[in-house]
C-alpha cells in the first residue's frame, strides 16, 4: 500500500505544521482509497482542535460526516517520525501521516492501522 500526495498539497500541510511549531498541528485528510493506494486530495481543520507541544486532539463527536476522510495528519515538533502509543490508539480513518520538525519533504511518514509504515509517493 502506498500513499499518493501532490507536492503542492504536501507543501501546504508542512507549512501549516511549521507555522504551528512548537505546538503540534492536526489535519483531517480527504482522499480516495483503493486496494493498492490512498490518494490524499485535500485536508480539513478538525473543529475545536486543541494542541500543545506534545499532543493534538479534537472531539470526535464534532467531526463532520464525511466519507471522503481517509485519515489524519499531525506534526511531531520533536522531529520523531514514529507513532506513539497514543497515536496508534486514537487513529481516525485508514492512515496517519506524521510531519516531523523541521518539516521538509523528507520529514514525513505514513502508517496504516496496524502501525506499518507505508510508502509515500509525492506527485507533481
Amino acid at each position: 500500500m502506498e500513499v499518493l500526495v501532490e507536492r503542492g498539497l504536501l507543501g501546504e500541510m508542512l507549512m501549516f505544521a511549521k507555522e504551528r511549531h512548537p505546538k503540534e498541528a492536526v489535519l483531517m485528510l480527504r482522499g480516495k482509497a483503493s486496494k493498492e493506494s490512498i490518494t490524499i486530495t485535500d485536508y480539513l481543520f478538525p473543529p475545536y482542535a486543541t494542541t500543545n507541544s506534545v499532543s493534538a486532539s479534537y472531539p470526535i463527536h464534532m467531526l463532520p460526516i464525511d466519507f471522503s476522510i481517509v485519515g489524519t495528519a499531525h506534526s511531531h515538533p520533536s522531529g520523531s517520525l514514529q507513532l506513539s502509543a497514543v497515536d496508534m490508539n486514537n487513529m481516525y480513518g485508514r492512515i496517519s501521516v506524521l510531519m516531523g520538525f523541521p518539516y521538509g519533504l523528507g520529514d514525513v511518514a505514513a502508517f496504516n492501522k496496524q502501525a506499518e509504515r507505508l510508502i509515500i509517493r509525492v506527485t507533481d
